[in-house]
């Protein structure tokens, strides 16, 4: 599996997760020295469980990670031809791809500074594209693969305060859709993952309310019962599901009143 964005909370629950079922991954993200600190760790915690495997060929030349991590690998969703190079670069197709990529930006910066704007529309949506259209082709053309893509709540419909991470979280969500259209009927299996409030270090310092906010490893739970159910969609926490179909309801002229 080629994890993008492998630092991150929710990415890190979920490889140690599925490291006990015998997945083995390549972690790419912008942080080289993290992505070592995180292979060290899901390596260390294979070989305590017992599941850590021979070695698997390295993606990195210099690299020399066995068991359940083969290598990591330089992505930076803010530069899109990353992904190219990143995918154009592996040693063989994955049997999977997991973006857990985001940025929840500053909305205030993103109100005013376009530069700004237009980077959280990447990092959550545009920049992702290349690469996820590249395992598209290759998995549909082999008749076997899973996409499993960290969309948000956030990008059910638009809210004042956070409109341009919602915007941008609505359009990965509806390209997810339309690949899990498209794919359909060719072995390959698309998952759009939609959390609402989740304690990590992006809402670090954030007032979360705590009957609606997840930890990484509750998602990462929600993720892979997902995965092993080949659903479509997924929540987490699953509540989300029933708030968002009442909100998604509420005339414009009341939702627009809300204080948020």
């Amino acid at each position: 599996m080629l994890v993008l964005g492998a630092t991150s909370g929710i990415a890190q629950a979920t490889v140690r997760l599925l490291a006990l079922q015998g997945w083995h991954f390549i972690l790419a993200g912008r942080d080289m020295g993290a992505l070592q600190k995180v292979a060290a760790e899901v390596l260390a915690n294979a070989e305590k469980e017992g599941t850590s495997a021979q070695c698997c060929k390295p993606h990195e030349k210099e690299q020399t990670l066995c068991g359940t991590v083969s290598g990591i690998a330089l992505f930076d969703a803010d530069n899109p031809e990353s992904g190219v190079a990143l995918w154009n670069d592996l040693p063989e197709v994955p049997d999977a791809i997991f973006c857990a990529v985001g940025l929840l930006g500053d909305q205030i910066a993103a109100r005013h500074d376009p530069v700004w704007a237009e980077r959280v529309l990447r990092c959550n949506f545009t920049g992702l594209v290349p690469v996820l259209s590249l395992a598209a082709d290759a998995f549909a053309a082999r008749g076997t693969g899973l996409i499993v893509g960290i969309s948000s709540v956030a990008g059910e419909r638009g809210r004042g305060s956070n409109y341009v991470y919602g915007s941008a979280k609505a359009g990965f969500t509806a390209y997810l859709s339309g690949l899990r259209n498209r794919l359909f009927g060719s072995g390959v299996h698309v998952l759009t993952v939609k959390p609402g409030y989740v304690a990590t270090a992006m809402t670090a310092g954030r007032r979360l309310p705590a009957l609606l906010t997840a930890s990484p490893e509750d998602v990462a739970r929600d993720i892979v019962r997902a995965m092993q159910g080949r659903k479509d969609v997924v929540y987490s926490l699953g509540r989300w599901r029933w708030i968002m179909a009442a909100y998604r309801l509420l005339p414009e002229i009341f939702a627009k009143r809300l204080p948020f």
